[in-house]
């Protein structure tokens, strides 16, 4: 019965090609734009670490001026001090801990043709690359005590790694930059964790640091992060007066072995703030924080307003898109009110009609699902084209759920879209059309 329900509906929708086509345009450009939006605002809303939302934590602590709160919210600083960063490092109470930075490093390459340029670097601990799980390719990231001995060693990521050693295993080479030399002793796979929730202070979707370097070198070569360095009093002249001022630029995260362990961190934090009170220091209201990955995204408001509102526009256009088609649907269906008569007539149910009808609903769903697929991945082609390799260019991708998600949209709309001109079509009377005919 379904195989002849849809050869009924491939001939009552060649009958009328024009509808038809203006019914299928509807719902692939509402499709289209509500998918092009939803791909983007999810690829925005990711969180990179899920598998250990339980694990790793973002620590804050409010040392921020008594008269005025970090921001309008009234959330404590982003970032942290020097100070503060290294106290917490140096307690080891958590199972791992780093402390970051990004800077710039001129590199030299041994290869004479190619010129010197500079490359980002993010200044960190080696405790860095197990808390986020960093994929390696080649060697591996360091151990405590090249962290405290400020070791010259280096990862390379593997853009940087393939313009300087055409992307062999270069573990155990060396190479110069910003004057020394510098053992490479790890290479990363690709990695680009979007959004970069670990330093989200210089773009939440910018690209990973090209290379990363023990987290006492930076300090050691009186570097300042080349993001963000905010203070809220004077630091005072000189790099020392500097690293004890209560100015923030340094990102710090922990892991920890799961909730319970977390809720004993935070009482860490707050009996360590309690002490610096007592020493002059941290003038407004206790308000620390230790946030897990999502809470720290949700906090920073990755996913800007603009880009929800410009999904939720894309729906509403989807909405208006859906209702032109409800209008085209029951113009059609009520245009062949003789013909349900007569099915009617001859014995055809209420229910065989519905079910009819719905079918050719979804017939012209199918349809719109393809040029609705066409049409996302049209728009996705165009910002990717727009933005070419920045942020919103990376996230412009069609994965396979989205297909998944794109088609049962407009199969799903289009039938929602027939649930009304069907039941419109079940109505019909056979007796009044028989005789008008």
């Amino acid at each position: 019965m379904i195989q002849y329900y849809l050869w009924l509906a491939a001939r009552s929708l060649r009958r009328n090609p024009v509808l038809t086509v203006l019914m299928v345009a509807a719902i692939a450009l509402g499709i289209g734009a509500a998918m092009t939006a939803l791909t983007v605002l999810r690829a925005m809303s990711g969180n990179p670490m899920a598998h250990r939302e339980d694990r790793v934590y973002r620590p804050q602590l409010d040392n921020w001026s008594p008269n005025n709160a970090a921001d309008q919210y009234g959330n404590p600083p982003n970032l942290m001090t020097y100070q503060d960063s290294m106290a917490l490092y140096r307690a080891q109470r958590a199972t791992r801990q780093a402390a970051m930075f990004p800077n710039v490093v001129p590199v030299e390459p041994e290869n004479p043709e190619v010129r010197p340029f500079q490359a980002t670097v993010l200044y960190t601990h080696g405790d860095f690359f197990p808390m986020f799980d960093v994929p390696f390719a080649f060697g591996g990231g360091w151990d405590r005590r090249a962290d405290d001995d400020n070791a010259r060693v280096v990862v390379l990521g593997k853009a940087l790694n393939d313009r300087l050693f055409g992307g062999e295993d270069s573990v155990g080479r060396r190479v110069r930059m910003d004057g020394e030399d510098y053992t490479v002793a790890g290479v990363l796979r690709d990695w680009d964790p979007q959004p970069k929730f670990y330093e989200i202070s210089s773009g939440a979707f910018n690209d990973v640091e090209e290379m990363f370097m023990p987290f006492g070198i930076g300090i050691e070569k009186e570097r300042t992060s080349s993001n963000n360095n905010n203070c809220w009093s004077d630091p005072g002249p000189g790099y020392q007066n500097w690293l004890a001022s209560e100015c923030i630029w340094m990102a710090f995260w922990v892991e920890l072995p799961g909730r319970a362990e977390a809720a004993r961190y935070k009482d860490f934090l707050d009996g360590y703030v309690q002490e610096q009170k007592r020493a002059g220091r941290f003038p407004r209201p206790l308000n620390n924080r230790l946030s897990s990955v999502s809470e720290w995204l949700s906090e920073r408001r990755v996913v800007s307003q603009d880009a929800q509102t410009q999904t939720w526009l894309a729906f509403a256009f989807l909405l208006v898109c859906l209702i032109n088609t409800v209008g085209l649907l029951l113009a059609k269906f009520m245009a062949r009110a003789s013909e349900i008569g007569l099915r009617r007539a001859v014995g055809a149910s209420r229910r065989q009609i519905f079910a009819q009808f719905l079918i050719e609903s979804g017939a012209v769903g199918v349809a719109g699902a393809a040029a609705g697929l066409l049409l996302t991945w049209l728009g996705l082609l165009g910002l990717r084209a727009l933005y070419g390799d920045g942020a919103i260019g990376q996230m412009a991708v069609l994965d396979t759920g989205m297909v998944g998600i794109t088609v049962a949209a407009a199969i799903a709309a289009s039938l929602l879209a027939g649930l009304l001109p069907t039941w419109q079509a079940c109505r019909i009377t056979p007796a009044l059309q028989l005789k008008s005919n």
